[in-house]
C-alpha cells in the first residue's frame, strides 16, 4: 500500500507592527498582517563583495583604504528594522563592530563601508590584529536564531584578512636581528682581506702557468 505525500501545513500568518507619526508628530502604532506559507525559504543575505566564491581576500589597515562588505537580500518576507554587522576573530576571541555606527544598519541596507585605520585610532584598548576574521551579520533574533520561513537568518559565510604594513627604517637605523654576533666583518679585518687576496693570487697565476704550457 503506498504512503500519501505529505501535504503542506497551514500558511503561518505574522503581525508585523509599524512605528508611524502623525501630523501633530506623536507616534502611532499600526498592524500590518503578512502571510507566510510554510513551505517559503529562509531569508537572508548572499555577499557580493567579497564573492563567496573567491579565495580569502586580504584589506590593509591605513589611512583612507577603507573596506566594503556588500550583499543581496533574499527570500525574505520581513524585512527586519535593523541589522547588525561585526567581524569576529577566533585568534583572540574579540568581536568587532563593522561600520560608522557601531555596526548597527538599517534592515534594508545591502552594503556597509568600513574605515579600518579610523576605528584602529578611535579604539587603541581593543585595537584589530593581523589575522582572518568571519564576517557576522544578524538582526534582533542573533546569530543563535534558527531559520524561519520568510525571516532573515543570521549569517556568518565569509572569512577576510587583515595585515598592517611595516613602518619605514632608514638603511642607517637598519640591523640584522638574524645575523650572529660572530660573523666576520670584512670591512674591519685586514687580515681577512689580505688571505682573500693572496688566494686570489695564487689561482690566478697558477692558471696562467696552465695556460702558458
Amino acid at each position: 500500500m503506498s504512503i500519501p505525500a505529505p501535504t503542506p501545513g497551514p500558511a503561518i500568518p505574522v503581525v508585523e507592527r509599524h512605528q508611524l507619526q502623525n501630523r501633530q508628530g506623536n507616534a502611532q502604532s499600526s498592524s500590518t498582517q503578512i502571510t507566510i506559507p510554510q513551505t517559503a525559504p529562509a531569508g537572508g543575505i548572499q555577499m557580493t563583495q567579497p564573492p563567496q566564491t573567491a579565495a580569502l581576500s586580504f584589506y590593509k589597515i591605513a589611512p583612507s583604504q577603507p573596506i566594503t562588505f556588500g550583499w543581496n537580500l533574499t527570500s525574505l518576507s520581513i524585512t527586519p528594522t535593523q541589522l547588525t554587522v561585526s567581524a569576529f576573530c577566533s585568534a583572540n576571541g574579540n568581536t568587532y563592530p563593522v561600520g560608522p555606527t557601531d555596526g548597527v544598519i538599517a534592515g534594508d541596507a545591502t552594503q556597509v563601508v568600513w574605515d579600518l585605520y579610523s576605528y584602529q585610532q578611535a579604539h587603541p584598548t581593543q585595537p584589530l590584529i593581523i589575522a582572518s576574521y568571519t564576517l557576522q551579520i544578524q538582526d534582533a533574533h542573533g546569530l543563535t536564531a534558527l531559520p524561519a520561513p520568510g525571516r532573515f537568518a543570521p549569517f556568518t559565510g565569509a572569512t577576510f584578512a587583515l595585515y598592517s604594513p611595516e613602518p619605514y627604517t632608514p638603511l642607517a637605523s637598519w640591523s640584522c636581528a638574524g645575523c650572529s654576533s660572530a660573523t666576520l666583518n670584512t670591512g674591519s679585518s685586514p687580515l681577512l682581506i689580505s688571505i682573500i687576496a693572496t688566494f686570489l693570487a695564487f689561482v690566478l697565476g697558477g692558471w696562467g702557468v696552465l695556460r702558458r704550457t
